[in-house]
């Protein structure tokens, strides 16, 4: 079975037994110390409850690794509800004391898919959004993720005619410039074409908006080694640079309910990538590229995420935290370390060099 074809199977089963969601809990935020382009600031992650991202609920299943449709309501939300409930997010946190402090702060906006599409995010909605953000003088960066396909000039146009001289960052998950991982493994659906297209639109509006890019880089897809994910990661970030690309953020995998991924972790075919493999990503990444390079930490040292062992596994993710606000190298020892030596350098010799089309998981 086509790995597409497995992951729609998959992620229709998931939504089909999904327990009916309430609206109101769908939102969430948070308000933390972050690096913005300005430097150390804070940042309101907010999350907006959307009906959920096109590309899962169509044909193609999603992605195999993202859960993201799980917490989405699956159904049309009245622009009314999601801008209450942005509102009710946003007025939970006092950014004025923070700002007359001298404190810089973003905010970052989670659709669980694409901010652009308006589809899942209105377009009203979504002005509303812009506008309350543009006559809110405590915010200076606002970032929001999307697919490459919903990035056009008349979007930008639209966006900047509301938020005039802030700072505007569209992330992207290009998780790798592997295209066959790309397509095959993590079914993105999408093209080094179609990403370049989109990082082009934002390179040329700079001469007239003050707007920014950043990559999503996936570390260890499936059906990877631990050495080819770490080798896949680090040329990524070459290649984000080499585009244009402002700065990437590194998200080692975790193993999400109702996925792929989750399926053959539960059949002993996959595990996340060790703490330290993430660290040679991050560590090889600012020695060869001049942009900021981030490392996202969720679900270190548990069951469904990257793992070293008891003794270093809280350490390094402080470790790794800290490092993103100076982007500085990461230095730490453990006796566990020559057990990841060892799995990285004999990680390819058990493998098959026969393309995979069908995965036997049944």
């Amino acid at each position: 079975m086509e790995i597409r074809d497995l992951t729609k199977e998959i992620r229709d089963k998931s939504i089909k037994y999904a327990k009916p969601k309430e609206l109101d809990r769908l939102s969430a935020s948070w308000y933390q110390e972050d690096l913005l382009y300005s430097g150390k600031g804070k940042t309101i992650f907010l999350i907006l409850p959307t009906p959920g991202c096109s590309w899962a609920l169509g044909p193609s299943g999603g992605c195999t690794m993202c859960s993201y449709i799980s917490d989405c309501y699956l159904k049309p939300i009245p622009q009314d509800k999601i801008i209450e409930l942005f509102e009710k997010e946003f007025n939970k946190w006092d950014i004025k004391t923070d700002f007359e402090n001298g404190n810089k702060i973003a905010i970052k906006i989670f659709a669980s898919g694409s901010f652009l599409n308006p589809e899942e995010v209105p377009i009203a909605a979504r002005d509303y959004i812009l506008n309350k953000l543009a006559d809110t003088p405590e915010i200076s960066e606002i970032i929001v993720e999307t697919r490459p396909e919903y990035v056009n000039r008349e979007r930008l146009d639209e966006i900047f005619e509301i938020i005039g001289d802030k700072l505007f960052e569209i992330s992207i998950g290009l998780e790798t410039s592997n295209e066959d991982t790309r397509l095959n493994k993590i079914n993105k659906g999408f093209n080094n074409k179609t990403f370049e297209k989109a990082i082009n639109i934002i390179q040329d509006a700079k001469k007239d908006y003050n707007i920014k890019s950043k990559a999503y880089i996936f570390i260890k897809p499936v059906l990877l080694s631990e050495q080819e994910a770490i080798t896949e990661a680090i040329e990524t970030a070459d290649y984000c640079e080499n585009i244009g690309i402002d700065r990437v953020s590194c998200c080692p995998a975790t193993i999400h309910k109702g996925t792929l991924i989750e399926r053959l972790w539960r059949r002993g075919s996959y595990n996340p990538p060790w703490i330290w493999s993430t660290i040679e990503v991050i560590n090889t990444i600012r020695k060869n590229v001049n942009i900021p390079a981030l490392m996202d930490t969720s679900g270190f040292g548990s069951r469904r995420g990257p793992y070293n062992c008891k003794k270093c596994n809280k350490e390094l993710k402080y470790k790794i935290i800290d490092s993103n606000f100076d982007q500085s190298q990461i230095e730490h020892d453990c006796e566990c370390k020559n057990q990841w030596l060892a799995e990285k350098k004999f990680s390819n010799l058990n493998q098959s060099k026969t393309p995979i089309k069908h995965l036997p998981l049944y």
